[in-house]
């Protein structure tokens, strides 16, 4: 199940109910501290150094802990009850060349600004350009807000403890929050609390895709259309088609203005020049996609036409993507179909009629907006890329990096996406396919900068679908 994400003042309840239950604080402690533990282990090569800065408080507690799990490492634990000595114990320690600072300093509670002794420890921390594993919230953030508070700690990953804190998942605490991993598994008692915002596990991964039948044969899988591609612009409908491959349909048909540049770079899909009776091949299709490369000087008006008479009308699955987020209607779609537009929060802002940073300050409320005036699922895409509709609770992607800030990517996601909800098996389950398309997009992605920096949008492709990436 999704991890709900919640506040401070949910986290705080949730523990007492914890307590009340007749669980130890120190026993949950004690799970969070070698929670901490194993994240530091996977950071820092053997016969490596890890800095503990452990604070009064909690976070303080599980950085102590996490000191004595550390095997095969060397550590250097620094009390930071007193932020001068603190400081000067610090910059000592960095002699020694620590593979990785933990960061206790301060947690969740934090309400106020830090003093100047402690924004002056927090900005010798972050120029000692070390990699920073932060303890439930990077210190100096507010953990419901997302804002930093005179100074904040720029963590390259945090671990949060039970379930994740709202402002982690702020915008303003992007720069400061880096990578961030869930130790939900720490002995917390009773059920979460309750939340809009769900946080995607690859728990919730498994059983994707189902399994194939034996007996299936390419008219069993679905036969996903893809209206994309224009002059200039070809490269995106091959990429829509090859990631819709990735994923298995019986067949992919591209309708394309562009259809000598298209049909020279594909092999496994079918591709069709536009024409005035273009509606009988598509007839056929299960599911569509539009947008993706539709942005060139010869894109006619009948293809939008079209378009939009399929998105007002058909009752196959559909995405909506790219160009086409600029033209397709709004207002309602058949009932018990799938209508799915997967805008960036640039293409976001111009649906909205309003700046991207605007969409940034509140992506929630903006995906609810969208959903509504289009009468559709929402993939807002970014970091933490929101899955949702106007009411009920949203799904947030923790997978991805911005490896995906290239030219592409978009298309790559739409395709994969479109292909999975071609197929008959997922016609009951749109928002797995969805969730699980975008983890996917997401986790390949990780995969790829794990093993450096250089790669493109064929390595992409070619990542997606891995079984192993959950």
């Amino acid at each position: 199940m999704p991890l709900p994400i919640i506040s401070v003042a949910q986290m705080r309840d949730w523990e007492q109910r914890t307590w009340q239950a007749g669980v130890s604080e120190e026993s949950v402690m004690a799970n969070a501290g070698q929670s901490v533990a194993q994240s530091a282990l996977a950071m820092t090569p053997e016969g490596g150094t890890i800095l503990l800065i452990a604070g009064k408080g909690n976070n303080g507690g599980d950085a102590r802990i996490a000191a004595a799990h550390l095997p095969g490492r060397s550590h250097i634990l620094i009390d930071a009850n007193d932020s001068v000595s603190a400081l000067r114990e610090f910059k000592h320690a960095l002699d020694q060349r620590p593979d990785l600072i933990i960061d206790g300093l301060f947690g969740i509670g934090l309400n106020r600004g830090l003093d100047d002794d402690h924004c002056d420890l927090v900005r010798t921390i972050n120029q000692a350009k070390i990699p920073i594993l932060s303890v439930d919230c990077p210190s100096g953030i507010n953990a419901d807000t997302g804002e930093p508070m005179n100074a904040a700690i720029m963590a390259n990953r945090t671990i949060t403890l039970g379930s994740p804190k709202t402002g982690l998942l702020q915008s303003c605490a992007d720069d400061f929050v880096g990578t961030v991993e869930v130790a939900d598994r720490i002995g917390l008692s009773g059920e979460p609390p309750v939340s809009q915002q769900l946080w995607l596990t690859a728990a919730d991964m498994h059983g994707m895709p189902p399994e194939r039948s034996p007996s299936g044969h390419k008219g069993t899988y679905g036969h996903l259309g893809i209206i994309a591609g224009s002059t200039g612009y070809h490269g995106a409908a091959c990429l829509t088609a090859r990631a819709a491959l990735r994923s298995r349909p019986g067949l992919v048909s591209v309708f394309t203005t562009a259809y000598q540049a298209v049909a020279s770079h594909l092999q496994s899909a079918m591709v069709h020049p536009w024409t005035t009776d273009i509606i009988k091949p598509m007839s056929v299709c299960t599911a569509m996609v539009i947008g993706p490369g539709l942005a060139g000087p010869d894109v006619p008006e009948d293809l939008r036409t079209v378009a939009c008479q399929l998105w007002r009308e058909s009752l196959m699955p559909m995405v909506g993507d790219a160009s086409a987020l600029d033209w397709l209607p709004c207002g309602e779609t058949p009932k018990n179909t799938t209508r799915i537009l997967t805008p960036h929060p640039g293409e976001a802002a111009r649906m909205l009629k309003c700046k991207p940073t605007e969409i940034q300050q509140d992506r929630l409320a903006a995906a609810r907006q969208l959903a509504n005036i289009y009468d559709s699922t929402i993939v807002l895409k970014g970091r933490h890329t929101i899955i949702g509709q106007d009411d009920g609770p949203v799904l947030v992607n923790p997978t991805g990096n911005s490896g995906l800030s290239q030219g592409g990517s978009g298309d790559v996601l739409a395709g994969f996406l479109g292909g999975l909800l071609a197929q008959p098996q997922f016609n009951d389950r749109a928002v797995q396919a969805i969730a699980y398309a975008v983890w996917q997009h997401g986790k390949a992605a990780d995969r790829l900068a794990s093993g450096g920096d250089y790669w493109g949008q064929d390595d992409l492709i070619c990542a997606l679908g891995d079984s192993e990436l959950y």
